[in-house]
């Protein structure tokens, strides 16, 4: 079981690197898919594979722990 679940959280993550790779040919590369301002430097190389930017990734957070709490 702990075999399976580390395949699917490494296939999760092979997923967002082939999504970076295919922003990078698209050169949309560090835009933020939600509010589309450039993502942040200090972000990008913390997590090279993010989709948003710090605020959206806190928004998202914040509405997905007030789906979690109902």
């Amino acid at each position: 079981a702990f075999s399976f679940r580390l395949r699917g959280r490494e296939r999760f993550l092979m997923d967002k690197i082939e999504h970076a790779l295919r922003k990078i040919d698209e050169t949309t590369f560090g835009i933020c898919e939600e509010c589309e301002e450039p993502i942040s430097l200090k972000r990008l190389q913390a997590r090279p594979e993010a989709q948003l930017c710090i605020q959206c990734k806190e928004a998202q957070e914040k509405e997905e722990a007030v789906y979690a709490e109902e």
